[in-house]
């Protein structure tokens, strides 16, 4: 990926839920990459009965991530490195049982 920051778009259907979800799942992958303080989640914002919230990563976890999952990264769907790392992402929010939409909106 290249220089700007990288930020995650999710959206949810019920935020409550969710972001406990989400947040448990970033906080074990900042464990498994050996970060602290990787990633900021912004506050939500409501529209449609959605709420739409933003994940930042911090050039520290990202680079931790690129050594310690990149291989999984590179097998995750997509043909763009971009797209292969928001899949994996989605992939790792469904594994701890979030039901929640993924865009890579910068990165």
């Amino acid at each position: 990926m290249n220089n700007r920051p990288t930020i995650l778009e999710i959206a949810s259907t019920s935020y409550e839920t969710e972001i406990e979800l989400i947040s448990f799942a970033m906080n074990s992958l900042q464990l498994l990459c050996d970060v602290r303080n990787g990633f900021l989640i912004s506050e939500p914002m409501h529209r449609f009965g959605w709420a739409f919230f933003k994940i930042l990563i911090k050039d520290e976890l990202l680079s931790a991530m690129q050594l310690k999952v990149d291989d999984k990264i590179q097998k995750s769907k997509g043909k763009k490195y971009e797209e292969k790392f928001a899949s994996f992402m989605a992939n790792l929010f469904e594994q701890n049982n979030a039901k929640v939409k993924v865009k890579l909106i910068e990165g």
